[in-house]
């Protein structure tokens, strides 16, 4: 069964749209644990807009399956990471202002940066994953690195599912065998959804985990978190 790792961004979103602690961004990640979710994963940026550092280092705390920090590896995220020491950091490049993730790593041109990376956070007990998009280079680029994972950024796969589920989904297809070729473990996400997680798991051999955050929350407003995510290990299995 593949693990879902709950984002949770979009609670903090919230409760720092009024200020105090409403939503409680602990107790709901505990919530989320206890209504059956693997893990937990947080997105936290320089600007702390949405996760605070210290929701970083509350939640390490509190959190009894899995923590998965993702981000930009500039000094302030790697000063967090290293304190926090989660089960995971995902390496993802996104600027300082950008809304949402919006590209995976040129693991090629970043090689470098990329190893060095990934042998510090490896050097402290830190499983490493690389934000990457489906493109063969780019995956044996990921392996050249020594990460233990790979993220598949799926915004694509999710933007043109409704049109044509079978043409989303090859490049990821491929770029999985690739990846279980390489002996580099699967993680997933960006616009993974209710619609299209199913057809997504069913075609992706070997995916560990999938990291969903903005859709989960958006349709829990209508269903419910419990149900929600309960849904979505439904469809993980």
């Amino acid at each position: 069964m593949t693990k879902l790792s709950v984002n949770v961004n979009k609670i903090a979103t919230l409760r720092n749209a009024r200020g105090g602690n409403v939503p409680d961004l602990l107790k709901t990640a505990a919530d989320i644990e206890r209504f059956g979710a693997q893990g937990i994963t947080i997105h936290p940026r320089p600007d702390e807009r949405h996760i605070k550092y210290q929701d970083a280092r509350d939640l390490k705390k509190i959190v009894t399956t899995e923590l998965n920090i993702e981000g930009n590896p500039e000094k302030s995220f790697i000063d967090l990471v290293l304190e926090v020491k989660p089960h995971q950091v995902t390496l993802v490049p996104d600027a300082p202002d950008a809304i949402t993730s919006n590209a995976g790593w040129d693991t090629i041109t970043h090689k470098t940066f990329l190893s060095e990376m990934v042998q510090l956070f490896k050097s402290h007990g830190i499983r490493t994953s690389i934000f990457v998009d489906p493109v063969l280079e780019l995956i044996d680029g990921a392996a050249a690195t020594g990460v233990d994972r790979i993220e598949l950024y799926t915004e694509a796969y999710a933007k043109h599912f409704p049109q044509d589920p079978n043409q989303a989904i090859a490049s990821y297809a491929a770029a999985a065998k690739r990846a279980n070729e390489l002996q580099l473990g699967i993680n997933a996400g960006h616009d993974l959804s209710l619609e299209n997680i199913q057809f997504f798991k069913q075609h992706i051999p070997g995916l560990l985990e999938v990291s969903i955050g903005h859709a989960l929350i958006s349709e829990a407003l209508y269903l419910g978190l419990d149900n929600v995510v309960n849904m979505y290990l439904h469809r993980l299995k």
